[in-house]
């Protein structure tokens, strides 16, 4: 079978990437650079009557995206398919955690064991929850102490978060291992202006009571912003009545969550410039589980309880040379995991501890006009420690391993006469423990004239490392680590076209995808309980979408995605892949006052396991449909009150099967700012 695609225990013992960390100054010098171009701009169209604009008009600048080429570049010059999501728009949707942000965005299918703090993973494009690269400004926050690397999305708040870009597609020539389906890039604020302080409370269904603070600004040459949040649900009802013995009551999860977060930012000179950023993270989940120490299991007797503190941190510097042509970062970053987990038994708790330490230097060099090369070069660490108590009692299981990989990459990205725009890319990973792996990717791009459609395509290459529970790991009925384990690779390729109309008013346009995989790696029992490189699958598909713009304040957006996942050796449909998935969204602005959004979200049938027939058994489940709706009142300039109401019309379903979904939750809060 090509993988289990998640594993639902909330302290399963679950690469480089700074990318976008390293090109943060980068990014300010561009948009500066854009800034200076449009007030030139503006300048030169005042001087010219048939051209100008009205003066009370603003300069408006080109979105940008940084996570498809590690430079901030227009969409409108991107092959690459990207989603950004701004915080303009997480707080008119009012979304609290990454997973609700990402239920709507195309090509993504999230799994979320039954609402607030339930385990999370994400299947991008149809590949597997661990082939997403997430990082927090530039930080991998994948979990090296779980046993498939992947971060649990859960736990991550979303109140200091400035952007969220979601790059779908192969993107081993940039990012490095783990990035067969993609990437996610979250990006949090930074302080700017006068101080400012801010404080939001929020209330409502599932026991939900978040609070959250920050002070954030920008003297002479220094820039600091600080936040904190909590986030509480003390009655999330997660538990199918089919699954519960007769007579007896579910047992409601709760869930809290501490996010800290700082980014501290210094200009030392004109050229040199220094920052820090920090992220602490300290949840608790008590979530009913299956009692393992009675025969049979007494379903949701009891409750375990896990938890988890989770640091992320960064140091870089940046320094500018050749009058800023030269641009050169150095960072460091930490991550580190440290989980727990006690189960209803009379074992001890089971302990995960990951830490991934990574040096690295970016340099972004403006050869010509229209032409920026990227270099850089990465030294990773990753050492895990772990103890478990086997569900049958006994001594515990304990394993402590270590690895580290070296990379260096390149890229050009050129853009040839007005129209034409294309990036390459190529990367050399040398791990300690398999060797050396070469990935790249190019993808061009091209603006027809007169009707300015945009043809893109890209064609790329990636891999995933195993993990250090794949190759050294120790576990229940006899599992031990393959350390022969040889990574997983793929190749995949995009073609699509996007057209715009009306003066960029109404925008539509459709891209198909197909990625291929190999040397997928896989449990199996025979002839022992391990690891290894047997599986293959292919993914393929498409995404369409429409963007109207029918006002400056009202505003449509719907997308379809359909995605076929096929495990190739055993033709059959891989688990919780459904074909078909789409989202339509309003959002409107009624007053200068009063902002009003809803979406629609629709998910088809999928494949996922039965859980009557002991994990054993898949078969179809039906889709479902969810609506939600959210209003953002401005009482004046330091004061808004804001509500929403999720899952609307009450809709009854499962993600994953086994697990319910919240049902209709009303809520409602107040911010206030000092601004």
């Amino acid at each position: 079978m090509f993988l289990a695609p998640v594993w639902f225990h909330p302290a399963r013992p679950s690469s480089t990437g700074a990318i976008e960390g390293m090109c943060v100054m980068g990014v300010r010098f561009r948009l500066a650079a854009a800034s200076a171009v449009a007030v030139i701009a503006a300048v030169q169209a005042a001087s010219n009557p048939a051209k100008a604009q009205s003066a009370s008009e603003p300069v408006v600048l080109p979105e940008v995206s940084v996570s498809a080429t590690g430079i901030a570049t227009p969409l409108s010059q991107i092959a690459s398919s990207v989603t950004v999501i701004t915080a303009e728009e997480i707080a008119r949707t009012q979304r609290r955690t990454l997973p609700d942000v990402l239920n709507n965005v195309p090509g993504l299918n999230v799994v979320q064991t039954g609402g607030p703090g339930g385990q999370t993973a994400i299947f991008m494009r149809g590949t597997n929850s661990n082939h997403v690269k997430v990082l927090l400004d530039g930080i991998d926050m994948g979990d090296v102490s779980a046993p498939n690397g992947a971060v649990d999305l859960a736990h991550i708040a979303t109140g200091d978060i400035e952007r969220i870009e979601v790059l779908r597609g192969p993107q081993g020539g940039l990012y490095g291992a783990n990035a067969i389906g993609g990437v996610i890039s979250i990006v949090t604020k930074k302080g700017e202006g006068p101080a400012k302080a801010t404080a939001t409370l929020e209330g409502g269904a599932l026991g939900t009571f978040n609070q959250s603070a920050a002070v954030s600004g920008a003297k002479d040459r220094f820039d600091y912003a600080f936040s904190v949040a909590h986030l509480r649900s003390s009655h999330v009802d997660v538990t199918p009545t089919y699954v519960l013995p007769a007579g007896q009551s579910a047992n409601p999860n709760s869930y809290d969550n501490m996010t800290y977060s700082t980014r501290l930012g210094a200009k030392i000179t004109d050229d040199l410039r220094v920052n820090l950023i920090g992220r602490y993270v300290d949840i608790r989940l008590k979530y009913s589980n299956d009692d393992p120490s009675t025969f049979p299991s007494a379903p949701y007797a009891t409750r375990s309880d896990y938890g988890n503190k989770a640091f992320f941190g960064r140091a870089e510097a940046v320094y500018a040379a050749l009058n800023g042509r030269f641009i050169n970062t150095v960072g460091v970053n930490v991550a580190d995991n440290s989980r727990t987990n006690k189960d209803p038994n009379a074992n001890p708790a089971t302990t995960n501890d990951g830490t991934r330490t990574a040096v690295n230097w970016r340099g972004e060099i403006a050869v010509a006009k229209g032409h920026t090369l990227l270099l850089g070069a990465e030294r990773s660490e990753e050492r895990a420690n772990t103890q478990t108590y086997g569900m049958f009692g006994g001594a515990p299981l304990s394993y402590s391993a270590k690895n580290g990989n070296t990379a260096g990459y390149a890229e050009m990205q050129s853009q040839f006469a007005e129209r034409f725009f294309i990036v390459g890319n190529i990367r050399v990973d040398d791990d300690d423990k398999f060797g050396s792996h070469t990935t790249w990717r190019v993808a061009p791009a091209f603006i027809m004239p007169g009707s300015e459609t945009k043809l893109k395509g890209s064609y790329g290459t990636a891999f995933k490392a195993p993990t250090l529970y794949e190759l050294y790991g120790v576990g229940d009925f006899n599992y031990v680590g393959n350390p022969n384990l040889k990574p997983e690779t793929s190749k995949g390729w995009e073609v699509g076209f996007e057209q715009p109309l009306f003066g960029d008013r109404l925008r539509f346009g459709v891209t198909y995808f197909r990625n291929d995989i190999k040397d997928l790696i896989n449990n199996v029992f025979a002839p022992v309980n391990t690891y290894v490189n047997v599986g293959k699958a292919k993914t393929e598909g498409y995404e369409a979408f429409v963007d109207v713009k029918a006002t400056d304040r009202l505003r449509f957006h719907a997308d379809y995605t359909r995605t076929d996942a096929t495990n190739v050796i055993a033709n059959t449909e891989l688990l919780r892949r459904p074909k078909h998935k789409a989202n339509f969204s309003a959002s409107y602005q009624a007053t200068e006052a009063l902002g009003l959004s809803a979406s629609v979200l629709y998910v088809g049938p999928w494949m996922d396991f039965d859980r009557q027939g002991l994990w054993t058994t898949a078969r179809d489940f039906q889709g479902y449909t969810v609506v939600n709706i959210a209003a953002n009142y401005a009482v004046n300039k330091q004061v808004t009150v804001f509500g929403r109401v999720d899952n609307l019309f009450d809709k009854r379903y499962e993600v994953p099967v086994g697990w319910k979904a919240p049902g209709v939750g009303v809520f409602g809060g107040i911010k206030v700012s000092t601004l």
